[in-house]
């Protein structure tokens, strides 16, 4: 990327003010770059390393009798942890555990996992929610920085933006110009598709970067969008549009039924993303004897509900059950509710029924998740978060290696330089589409123009 166009002083000007902006938002955004990409490693495969750390919890050996119903599992459950039922998930596969909330003197929640078909009760986890397991929730956490409040998770959707715009001006800082082809008369390669220098070398940490960055673009940009959806500005900005238009969930589902003010994100591990926020509904029936467990496990398995479900056990009078699932193929995700005294069936949504936004932001965080395709998913993802984090060090090294002792080195503009109403444009664009960006853009030209005041000062 030290390579300066040749197309007059307008494309210089253009090229290295795209330069300094890469070479700051790179440096800054480093740091969170690797966290994410070390966290999101982690948690493509969170099933896999939940049952490896907590297999004596979660996995049972399958017999030939009938599994116990899900009252007596429930009951040896709490005969074990005295407390407030909470939630059932039945086993998903015949060697798995049932899953049993409960929410202790403590006021905590656990999952006590119970062996279906002898009802001994194994152990006990506190609970993790959609993570499945406290150190996946940890990192389910650290990913999105929720630990250290909501500027924080404001700087993560920032760096999501910056991420997509520092691959689109990584292209065109690498974009072949002038080049000629070689002494054979082919076209030359070097820097664009191959690594050239000696390893080790500045040359070589470049074309490293350059070239990694170019075969990996696309799985930065989907990402980062992808994971845009769970944030707090852009993310509820992009739910209010999609609803706006009639493409995230079709009106009328809440006409037939009163609701509560209870969104069903807080009443449910893990809720679609796109109605999340959407109310949970209220059971019809003014008062009666509650449907029991079984009877609601055998309407939802009725139902056709994906193993790996859950269900949510109501905790006032007009409360409802609720079941959700979120499984590897999401064209079976699914959220049902359940008055609470008939069993009715008061609200059934499916992937089908969601708008064309509300379809394409469940695929892809089906897909950021690393669930939809299985194990070349994964890999494929695995292998892009690698290389992010190849991005991020090759870039570091790059700049330590060009650097002047004792100086920052950042790519400095052409003398007399107005930024190019190209990058102004950018800049605007780039600016309404990803606020957060646009805020970090406003502060960093402040910065640019505060020094370049001081220079002019220190040269008048």
């Amino acid at each position: 990327m030290t390579r300066i166009t040749q197309g007059g002083a307008i494309g210089s000007a253009l090229y290295r003010a795209l330069w300094r902006w890469h070479f700051f938002a790179g440096l800054i955004c480093a740091p969170i770059v690797i966290l994410l990409a070390v966290t999101g490693a982690i948690y493509l495969f969170k099933d896999e390393i939940n049952d490896r750390l907590h297999r004596d919890l979660r996995i049972v050996a399958p017999q030939g009798t009938e599994r116990l119903a899900p009252s007596a599992l429930v009951a040896k459950a709490l005969d074990a942890h005295p407390g407030t039922l909470k939630g059932y998930a039945p086993p998903e596969a015949p060697d798995r555990a049932a899953g049993v909330q409960i929410v202790g003197a403590d006021g905590l929640k656990d999952t006590v996992y119970v062996d279906p078909y002898s009802g001994r009760v194994l152990g006990s986890l506190w609970d993790g929610g959609a993570a499945g397991s406290p150190s996946m929730y940890v990192v389910r956490k650290l990913h999105s920085l929720k630990y250290a409040g909501w500027f924080a998770e404001r700087i993560v959707e920032g760096v999501a933006g910056w991420m997509v715009l520092m691959t689109a001006s990584g292209i065109y800082l690498w974009w072949p110009r002038n080049r000629g082809g070689s002494q054979a008369g082919g076209p030359q390669t070097g820097g664009v598709v191959t690594v050239r220098g000696r390893p080790g070398s500045r040359l070589f940490w470049r074309d490293l970067h350059a070239v990694t960055g170019i075969f990996v673009s696309v799985f930065i940009v989907f990402l980062a969008m992808t994971g845009l959806p769970w944030s707090g500005y852009w993310g509820k900005t992009f739910y209010n549009v999609a609803y706006a238009v009639g493409m995230g969930m079709p009106d009328g589902y809440w006409d037939k039924y009163p609701v509560s003010t209870v969104p069903l994100k807080d009443t449910v591990d893990r809720a679609p993303w796109i109605v999340e926020n959407q109310p949970t509904p209220l059971s019809t029936t003014a008062a009666g004897v509650p449907a029991t467990l079984d009877e609601v496990v055998r309407t939802l398995d009725g139902l056709g509900m994906a193993p790996g479900y859950a269900v949510v056990v109501p905790g006032k009078p007009d409360g409802v059950f609720t079941a959700s699932v979120y499984p590897d193929d999401i064209t079976r995700e699914r959220v049902v509710h359940l008055d609470q005294y008939s069993g009715k069936v008061l609200f059934d949504m499916q992937l089908k029924d969601l708008g064309l936004f509300g379809r394409l932001a469940e695929w892809g965080v089906s897909i950021h998740m690393g669930q939809a395709f299985g194990l070349a998913n994964q890999l494929v993802l695995l292998a892009s978060l690698v290389a992010m984090v190849g991005l991020v060090v090759s870039g570091l090294t790059m700049w330590w290696k060009r650097r002047p002792a004792g100086s920052l080195g950042a790519p400095r503009l052409p003398a007399g330089a107005v930024a190019p109403w190209g990058l102004v444009a950018i800049a605007v664009a780039a600016g309404l589409f990803f606020p957060m960006v646009g805020i970090s853009m406003l502060a960093f030209a402040v910065v640019e123009a505060v020094a370049f005041g001081m220079r002019t000062l220190r040269t008048a």
